[in-house]
């Protein structure tokens, strides 16, 4: 059965609405944080080895040094969060959480002195789930959406995957990590489904 123009209209909103709030959210914590002196209003970010910093690991990504920053992470996170976003409102929450989590962790355990913040581990993580899904699902559309990431993001992967003075190597390299094992732990799941069609 196929779905009026209407329905699919009504999901491409509802995708589009969660990744713009997800987005949006970095934003308004940006602009309060403009406005508030100190640390984020919402707290510290990722403090390696230390009881505050494993609580932020969930409130990481949404805090962002300043505007620059921010920007920098805005345009990456709707294009590939947006091919994420392709696989369905589920599988992009899952994977946001996967990424954030395994980025957030491994950053805590072996990152280095200093508070890590910003959502370029989402990023790498997006591009990591993009990347190996297509190795595991072995389709056509999935090796397009490869080939789209490795064309637009392919040189600053590489660049940003190698330490850096002032830019959280851990966070991108364990975003990555997160993305590989977001694509892992879906890929069963999607292998069942192909089983049953």
């Amino acid at each position: 059965m196929t779905e009026t123009p209407d329905v699919e209209r009504s999901r491409i909103g509802d995708r589009a609405a969660v990744l713009l709030i997800f987005v949006g959210s970095m934003w308004l914590v940006r602009i309060i944080d403009t406005f508030h002196s100190g640390n984020s209003l919402i707290g510290y970010g990722i403090v390696p080895r230390t009881g505050v910093g494993l609580v932020g690991i969930l409130r990481a990504p949404f805090i962002h040094a300043n505007w620059s920053h921010l920007i920098a992470n805005t345009i990456p996170l709707l294009v590939l969060g947006g091919l994420v976003m392709l696989r369905g409102i589920g599988e992009f929450v899952f994977v946001t959480f996967v990424c954030i989590v395994t980025g957030g962790f491994g950053t805590w355990l072996l990152g280095g002195a200093g508070q890590h913040i910003g959502a370029s581990g989402v990023v790498f993580g997006y591009a990591g789930y993009l990347l190996f899904r297509s190795i595991f699902d072995r389709s056509i559309l999935g090796f397009v959406v490869a080939a789209i990431v490795i064309v637009l993001y392919g040189s600053a992967i590489i660049t940003a995957l190698v330490p850096q003075y002032g830019i959280s190597w851990s966070g991108h390299f364990f975003g990555f990590v997160g993305g590989f094992v977001a694509a892992k732990l879906q890929q069963p799941a999607r292998e069942r489904r192909q089983l049953t069609r």
